[in-house]
């Protein structure tokens, strides 16, 4: 991979694509299903904890790109409630490196230069109280910025995330706050997570590395309703490259213009 990034040929390409992307329709909301950190180490012969730190090292990376292309929202799934079945040795490694990235982007001069602001979207009550603890910090620390949202899906569902809000708006009926007649997709799109009145918008692409196709319950209000663009890749996580993300961006574009034809 080295060799390829010195190529002077493949940075004239990289270099081709991202002016297509930034002279094309904006892709607004990029959801990543960050797959492989596990299969990535044991492929190499490391410890599991080291996948997870590598990939964690490939977010901060995509963060930037996100800024560079113009991207607004961005959505990473960084811990389902699935996960929550894994062995108590792997789920303490990554609850305390999110911890530590959470902590990280609270202090990053990137994040602040660059406005970003940073929400956890998920069931956060479920996580450890010294990883909300950071959470809170984070977006306290964050909550002024408008020019990119960072979306960290922690403890997250798509159909439990549709269960919540529909048990929200039930309630919302039953106090009489509320017409079940009011009930329709953009008071839907209100009460989904986060809940603090900027609500994550329809997907434009949704990537997921490792090799699956499937888009494992991943924000399916967003994405499915908006029959986003999917780009599905080979490249663990850990080792998705700028050019995979160009890629899967100029995707999106292209898709966009044949449906507006």
């Amino acid at each position: 991979m080295s060799f390829r990034l010195r190529n002077p040929a493949y940075s004239f390409y990289e270099r081709l694509i991202k002016s297509k992307i930034l002279a094309g329709e904006p892709v607004e909301h990029v959801a990543i299903i960050q797959d492989g950190n596990r299969r990535y180490a044991m492929q190499r012969g490391f410890s599991t904890f080291l996948g997870h730190s590598l990939g964690a090292e490939t977010s901060e990376r995509v963060t930037d790109w996100c800024v560079e292309m113009r991207v607004k929202h961005l959505t990473l799934y960084a811990f389902s409630t699935e996960n929550f079945s894994r062995n108590p040795e792997e789920k303490s490694y990554l609850f305390d490196l999110i911890r530590d990235k959470f902590a990280e982007l609270s202090r990053s001069k990137r994040i602040h230069d660059n406005r970003v602001r940073v929400r956890a979207i998920g069931r956060v009550e479920m996580l450890p109280e010294s990883l909300q603890e950071e959470i809170r910090r984070t977006e306290e620390a964050t909550r002024e910025y408008d020019g990119m949202f960072l979306n960290v899906a922690l403890a997250y569902g798509g159909q439990r995330e549709l269960v919540d809000t529909a048990r929200c708006l039930a309630r919302m009926v039953l106090e009489g706050r509320i017409s079940a007649k009011e009930v329709d997709e953009q008071l839907i799109a209100r009460h989904l997570y986060p809940q603090d009145g900027i609500p994550v918008p329809k997907v434009d692409l949704i990537i997921r590395t490792g090799g699956e196709c499937r888009t494992s319950n991943f924000l399916p209000w967003q994405a499915n309703g908006n029959e986003c663009a999917a780009y599905f890749c080979a490249p663990y996580w850990p080792e998705f490259r700028k050019i995979d993300f160009l890629r899967a961006m100029r995707t999106a574009q292209k898709r966009a213009c044949g449906q507006q034809a």
